[in-house]
Order: structure tokens, then sequence, then C-alpha cells
């Protein structure tokens, strides 16, 4: 029954108190209640010591994961006020303010922090709400505080403890097993953006301990030379061309840092950073510096004779081809936009960096020769490669229209709606017999693809073109690649990577996942690419049947059923299955196991694909050695 306009009234109105907003919705606070927003707890905390590290008052960060499932954050910095806040009717003390009402702290008023981290101001409150359980301790005016919460309420006040001659602020929280799907927090996770933080923030030390095991895993990071460093770290693996480029600038409440290094390969890998947030949008900076390096290469090149009177001016990718860059800008009050509210808005920070990488790239070309001309003799042949690339570029580009164009080996499917639909890469014509049978006709294509594709991490684009089971690829999905890509113009809402569970299944995914982050990052970052988990082995007890993804799943069931009789199969690939089998196990959405591709930080992607696709055999062993528990072993 429909009711009238007269049933909705005042007492219909829901009014929300303090925290409890973050609590009916944690995931407009951090994003999600999974591993990413349990994990976006510790940042939070981390990005206050941050702060105060960028306000010149810390110098130590330290996280510990301890096996009670709490993390504690420590810091040497000022400790956050007790005092209550003057002229402020609540006569609370600031520290219970600041950990339980939103918008609550020092960055807002501008005096506290000259920049601040962090990307809401929401911050500690919100892991606040968002805990069972939470303990803080300070250290200020010359004594111990310590105050304890329970999903963002105070469970006694402020307690005033020993004298104390240090400073700084412990936060140990608790996450809430009512909000989040899982508690388990993983080191290697926060390790990356601890890492990062470091090479952000220079001179800060940060140490997190991992005290689940015996004895406790600790990694220790701290980066004297800062983003120098970080671009160092980005090449391990890679021939370079020249010693890091570095150089910083401040005026009027903004500063400027700036790392680059040219390596031999064929890829661009420019990240850029506003107040430690990686704004992999790009935005003001990124604009101001991709201009001034065309500029100041070019200038460069002329006047030395490398570049020819006839010749025409080098563009922006030719430069940038094997640039490793660091743009890393601090301020007040930046302003967010794009899609993922990481674009940088603030137009005046582009005449900023513009100049700045005008004078101070000039003067290093100049005071650098050698080093300069390598880096402008590379530039030339990536700009002789763009022109022999430009034809099979036009070829991919036009290859998706009217449906003429599309690969033969495609079976498409008869829907044309990008959000409901989804294509399988399959590798072979066996495996793509077998999902063709298996599929949904409607709304799911398949698109085999032969072998192993070219490894894109070691070729040019124009020869990365003229692979025809790329361009099938490329001309499948209809996005177009690189600085053309288009998502709007993708023909598919999910693009699912599915191979066989054995080694070389895993490393054509591995192949694939290089191809789809080097020249189509848009769908990863737009949550387009999936990887679906075909199981190993299927198990029968009589005519029960049950599917394992991993040895590890295997004993298990096998543990789970004693004294039973078992038939075990273990696939040697797609192909094995039956059509039945492989739609629920791998393709039906009622059932399939499928994992989203996310890109929780490029930087970190962009080493790890190097590691695997590169030159550098030694840190590709090492990288398996260390990962080889995460990861699929064919024994």
């Amino acid at each position: 029954m429909v009711k009238s306009n007269t049933d909705y009234t005042s007492k219909d109105i829901q009014v929300l108190e303090g925290l409890e907003a973050v609590r009916k919705r944690p995931g407009m606070y951090i994003g999600s209640t999974g591993p990413r927003g349990l994990h976006h707890l510790v940042y939070e905390v981390v990005d206050n010591a941050i702060d105060e590290a960028l306000a010149g008052r810390c110098n130590k960060i330290t996280i510990d994961l301890n096996a009670d499932g709490s993390v504690a954050v420590a810091d040497d910095g000022a400790g956050i006020p007790v005092a209550p806040i003057p002229g402020n009717k609540d006569r609370r003390p600031a520290l219970e303010i600041v950990m339980t009402v939103l918008h609550a702290g020092g960055k807002f008023g501008g005096s506290g922090y000259a920049v601040s981290g962090g990307l809401h101001g929401v911050g500690v409150s919100v892991v606040n709400a968002l805990s069972e359980r939470l303990n803080v301790e300070v250290h200020r005016d010359g004594y111990e505080w310590t105050q304890s919460y329970a999903r963002g309420k105070p469970q006694e006040k402020l307690r005033k403890g020993k004298a104390s001659k240090r400073n700084g602020t412990t936060v140990r929280f608790w996450p809430d097993p009512e909000i989040f799907e899982d508690l388990e927090f993983k080191a290697d996770v926060l390790s990356q953006r601890l890492k990062e933080l470091a090479y952000l923030t220079k001179g800060i030390t940060i140490t997190l301990a991992d005290q689940r095991v015996d004895p406790p895993v600790v990694e220790t990071w701290r980066a004297q030379g800062g983003i120098a460093d970080f671009v160092k770290a980005l090449n391990v693996g890679r021939e370079t061309l020249n010693r890091p480029v570095h150089f910083e600038a401040a005026e009027d409440g903004r500063e400027i840092e700036i790392a680059l290094q040219w390596n031999g390969t064929f890829n661009e890998s420019l990240y850029s950073f506003a107040n430690t947030i990686n704004t992999h949008e790009g935005g003001m900076h990124e604009e101001g510096f991709k201009k001034a390096l065309t500029n100041v290469v070019n200038r460069y090149a002329r006047a030395k004779s490398l570049l020819k009177e006839k010749e025409e001016n080098l563009q922006g990718e030719d430069i940038r081809e094997g640039l490793v860059g660091i743009v890393s800008i601090k301020m007040r009050n930046p302003q967010f936009e794009g899609q993922t509210k990481t674009k940088l808005g603030n137009t005046e920070i582009r005449s900023f960096t513009e100049r700045v990488v005008n004078d101070r790239l000039a003067d290093w070309l100049e005071e650098h020769p050698t080093e300069s001309k390598r880096i402008v003799t590379k530039a030339l042949q990536a700009s002789r490669a763009r022109m022999a690339a430009k034809k099979a570029r036009d070829i991919a580009r036009k290859g998706f229209g009217t449906g003429g164009g599309l690969p033969g080996k495609l079976a498409d499917c008869s829907s044309n709606d990008p959000n409901s639909t989804e294509v399988f890469i399959v590798e072979g014509d066996s495996a793509g017999g077998s999902a063709k049978q298996a599929r949904n006709r409607e709304w799911q294509a398949i698109l085999p693809i032969r072998g192993k594709i070219l490894n894109v991490e070691k070729a040019r684009l124009h020869k990365i073109l003229e692979n025809q089971e790329i361009l099938a690829l490329i001309n499948a999905i209809g996005t177009g690649i690189g600085e053309q890509l288009d998502t709007a113009k993708r023909r598919y809402g999910k693009v699912v990577i599915l191979t066989d569970a054995d080694v070389d299944g895993a490393h054509i995914r591995t192949l694939l996942l290089t191809f789809f982050f080097r020249h189509m990052r848009g769908l990863i970052e737009q949550g387009y690419v999936y990887i679906a988990q075909p199981p190993l082995y299927r198990i029968k007890f009589g005519s029960e049947k049950h599917y394992a993804f991993s040895d590890r799943q295997r004993d298990k069931i096998l543990r789970e059923h004693p004294n039973r009789k078992s038939d075990i199969q273990r696939f040697k690939g797609l192909g094995e299955m039956m059509p039945e089998e492989l739609w629920n196990t791998a393709m039906n959405p009622e059932s399939r196991s499928m994992l989203q591709v996310a890109l929780e930080d490029a930087a970190v992607a962009d080493q790890i694909f190097t590691v695997l696709m590169g030159e550098d055999v030694e840190g590709r062993r090492a990288f398996i050695q260390k990962n080889a528990k995460d990861a699929f072993v064919d024994i």
C-alpha cells in the first residue's frame, strides 16, 4: 500500500549523535569494511604522527601489530593537548574532543599545522568509532595522561598519571568485529605505505614490528635522502642513465621536492604526491611538471645541437620514456578533485611547479653534460619509435568500430550493455572451447589467447602493437591504450583473466597484468579487471564433490572428512574440466571465486612488475623466496 505524504513527519527524522553516523555508514569514511578499510584505520592514526613530523615536532613513529588483534601507533611528537579548548563551551579535555568529535583537531585553524595529510580530516575519531576498544596515552605538560574508549564512547574521565619528561602520543585500538569482515592486519600491506611515507618525510624513522610471530619481525625505514632515495629504490634492477636529479624549493607557504632518474626501459613511471597523499589522478603539480620538463629538454637539445634545426621538437612522451619521477608538494589547504578525490586542483601550484622545474632542471642539465646527452639521446630514440608506432596505434584505434574490427577468435556476447557484460581472457583453444560451452551467451564473452603474450616490460609500443594477441585484446576491450585510453568506451563491465591453476597459468596471468598496468592502467584503477580462480583439485567422497583451490585447501578438506575414501583429481588445465564444472567453479556469479585487481599503490606495483618481468634475475629470485608462502607453487 502506498503511504500518503502525511505519513512522513518530523518523528521519522533520525539524528545520529556523535560518532553514530560513522558506525552507521563506515564505508563513507574509510572506503570499505573489508581489508582495505581495516588497514585504512592504521593509516589514519599514522597520518596524525606524520603531520607532527611535517611540523618539525616528531622524529620517530612505531607501529606494533599485537597478538591480541590490536595495533599500537606511537610517536614522539608534541602529544595531543589535554587542557580544555579556550573559549569553547564544552569544558571536556581537548584530547577527548579530538577522539570523539568529527572534524575536531589542530588542522582546521591553520596555526597548529602548516600542512597535513589525510584526505578527509576525520582521522582518529573515526578510528575510535570503529574500534571495539581504544586506549590513548599522551605524554605532555610534564605528565602521562590516559583515557579508554569503547566503540567511540569514553569509558572513564581523562586520568593524570605519573610525571613524565617526554612528549608523544600512543593510540592502541582493537577493530570492531561488528564492523569489519576480517580482523587480520597484513604486515606486508602496511609496510608498503609506511615505506613510502618514510621516503616522503625525509629524516623520519618509521618502525613496523609484527609481535604476532616469535621472534617478532621488525622493519625500519629512514630515508635521509628523501625522494631521491625513492627513485633509486624504484629503479633497482634497471640500468640507469643518470644519477638522481633532486631539487627542492619553497615560497609563500608552499614546498616542492622533485627527484628524477631515467633508465633503459620503455615505460614512464611518474608519481605525484600532495601532503604525502598519492595523487594518482595527477593534477596541477603534474601538469606544470610535464610542461616544464618538455620545454627544458627541448631547449637544451636545440642549444647543444642534439636536435637539428629541421627536426620537430621532442614530445613529452618521448622525453618521459624510461623516466622514474617523484613530484611531491606540501602546502596549506590542498583542493582535491577527481573520481577518487586524489587529483590536486590548486591552480597556483601549476605555475609554481613550472618555474621551479624551468630553473633547476635547466641548471642540472648544463652541469651534467654527459648524463644530459644520454637522456636526450634516449628521447630521440623514443621519438623515432613513436613515429614507427603511429601506424600500429592507428590500426589499434580503428580496430574497434561497428564490429567488423573485432578479433575473429572472440566469441562475443549478445548484450551490448557494458555495465552488465564480462569478457573472459582464456589460455588456448582447448580452454576457450570449454569456456564457450560453459558461459552464459547473453552477457559473457570469451577471448582465447595463444600461449604467452609478449612481455611488455621489455618492448616499445610499436613492437607491442605488432603482437596479434595483444592487438586482439585491445580491439576486444575497445578502450584504446596509453594516453588515448577511454574507459567510457569499454565494451565490457568486467575483464576477467581465466588461466590454468599452474605455473604456466600464473606466468600468463602476470604477463596480462603487466600489460594492463603499463598500458591500460585506468581499467585497473576503476575496478574493471578481475582474476578468476579455477580449482586445482576435484575431491570426491562417493557422489559428494568438493573443489580445492590450493594444496592447503585440499589438505583441509581431507582432514574434515577423516576415514572416508577419497578420489582426488588434479586438473592439468581448464580444458580438462567439464563445461558444467567450469561454470559452477569459475564463471557462475552465484558460486565462483573471483578477485578484483586493486591498485592500492602504483609505485609499489611498479617495483613488483619490474622485479617480476624485468632483467634482474637475483631480485626476482629474492622476491619469489620472500613471497612464496602467499603464491601458488607447483609441486
